[in-house]
């Protein structure tokens, strides 16, 4: 059936009704290592977010902007990471890797409006770590809980319409040739290079949309680490000097990783991408970052190491 669905080429748009996912099949001897890997990892950052999520609610001294924060970027997480892993972890486990046209549009969707939220919420708490060291008597004021809660909704919300017109033009693209999509998930440069005729005005938007959604953000953030660094190395207390640089360096981390895979993904010219390293960043952005994620912010932050093992005796106690 597989080789009925690649063997005739997909010429227009109305005669193209699947993709299939090459994913990791090019690799068949990895198949049950990569399946047994990735579900380890999925479990984990379910695992390690929903704790996030448990212990910021119910835990009286961390209900503070910055761990409200947190809560809601532990939850993006699962979000995130739900809309490409389950797919790969089916892929790899059965033969048929087919994906509906409109399967695929609305993973990119949801990939895409997930991903900008992401970007959304790091910068906002660059900004919320900006003010809490740079104006520590401000911070109070300025991150009061009406400015927390719309700050959060201008994230979740910010990239819903854009992506909305943005993954309708990418899909009203005509297709031809093969339908066979040379990666794990519908990710935009893959799906581009199944797009026959004239690409260039929707590369254009790609770059204008990377810039605003990813370049952009990255940019504040960086930004706001300067002021922070530079407001640290300050302070006349070495032991204050190294609580800064620990909260910082964990959330300097992520940014690194998540921003860095996905400029280098979305911002370079078409003629250098290639099938195996589209996947290999793609994984950095997808499964890598969120992995780490609970454990930097759990293992390298005292207060919610601290509220863990309080939530976890309570747990045993019971």
């Amino acid at each position: 059936m597989e080789s009925a669905l690649q063997s005739p080429p997909q010429r227009n748009e109305s005669t193209l009704v699947k993709f299939i996912l090459i994913g990791f099949s090019d690799v068949p001897i990895l198949k049950d290592f990569l399946l047994g890997v990735f579900l380890i990892i999925y479990v984990i950052i379910l695992m390690g977010n929903s704790l996030i999520i448990i212990i910021t609610k119910v835990d009286p001294s961390l209900q503070t902007p910055m761990y409200f924060f947190l809560g809601n970027f532990a939850f993006l997480e699962i979000c995130y990471v739900s809309v490409t892993v389950p797919r790969l972890l089916t892929d790899l486990y059965r033969q048929d890797r087919s994906i509906s046209f409109v399967a695929c549009a609305t993973q990119m969707y949801f990939f895409l409006v997930f991903g900008a939220t992401e970007c959304f919420i790091l910068t906002a708490m660059a900004y919320d770590r900006y003010v809490a060291i740079c104006n520590p008597l401000l911070y109070p004021l300025v991150m009061n809980s009406d400015l927390c809660i719309q700050l959060v909704v201008g994230c979740w919300t910010s990239g819903v319409p854009l992506h909305i017109g943005f993954t309708y033009w990418i899909f009203s693209l005509p297709f031809c040739g093969t339908n066979q999509l040379n990666h794990f998930f519908c990710d935009i440069p893959p799906v581009l290079t199944l797009a026959c005729g004239d690409t260039f005005m929707i590369e254009m938007l790609i770059y204008m949309i990377a810039l605003l959604v990813v370049t952009i953000p990255f940019i504040l953030i960086l930004v706001s680490y300067v002021k922070i660094v530079t407001t640290i190395l300050k302070l006349p207390s070495a032991t204050g000097r190294a609580k800064a640089f620990s909260t910082c360096s964990s959330h300097l981390m992520v940014v690194a990783l998540f921003f860095g895979s996905g400029i280098i993904t979305y911002l370079r010219p078409k003629s250098t991408h290639s099938a195996g390293t589209d996947k290999f960043l793609s994984l950095f952005y997808t499964v890598v970052t969120p992995t780490f994620n609970p454990m930097i912010y759990c293992l390298r932050n005292k207060d919610v190491m601290l509220a863990l093992k309080k939530f976890l005796l309570r747990w045993i106690v019971l």
